[in-house]
């Protein structure tokens, strides 16, 4: 009985990123199929399990641009789509996402955002190693200025009740 990896996904205008994360994989196997079809195989742990997967993405990819890099932790992918623009989700059809399906919100980039790569993370992966294949969201820094703008507002609340309470005080 084969089991599922952990898989994470993000996705840019023309990209779409997946990370298979199995570490100490042996013998991964990787197909991209241009009509969408991801699949993916390999056997890990002391027990040598098998491990794969099928994903019918949402959409065509090119797999001629596409890249993988098969690493000791886990299996990044570089797909091109076939035409750009914004999936909805990764996966084809009506129905939720498997359970090992999540969004990777290390690189996940708001569809307003997107500029490319531009201040993308991959952890200094070296990219001449690849070879060709044959709602939350929301902005860390606008969190921080939003906790920033409360205290703001609590400080000058608090600023405002002490100058009320003092000419209360120097009334009396």
């Amino acid at each position: 009985m084969s089991r599922h990896p952990e898989v994470k996904w993000a996705q840019r205008v023309d990209k779409v990123f997946i990370t298979v994360s199995l570490p100490d994989s042996k013998n991964a196997k990787v197909n991209l199929d241009p009509e969408g079809v991801f699949t993916f195989s390999a056997n890990a742990g002391a027990d040598s399990n098998h491990y794969e997967l099928k994903l019918d993405l949402h959409d065509k990819v090119n797999v001629e641009e596409s890249k993988i890099n098969i690493g000791v932790r886990n299996i990044f992918c570089i797909l091109e789509k076939a035409e750009k623009g914004w999936w909805k989700k990764l996966l084809r059809g009506d129905g939720k996402a498997p359970h090992y399906v999540k969004v990777d919100w290390d690189k996940w980039v708001d569809e307003d955002d997107d500029q490319g790569l531009g201040d993308l993370d991959l952890g200094g992966m070296d990219f001449s190693n690849f070879g060709n294949m044959g709602g939350m969201g929301d902005d860390p820094g606008e969190f921080e200025d939003s906790e920033d703008e409360a205290a703001d507002q609590e400080l000058n609340k608090t600023e405002e009740q002490d100058a009320k309470k003092e000419d209360t005080e120097e009334k009396k």
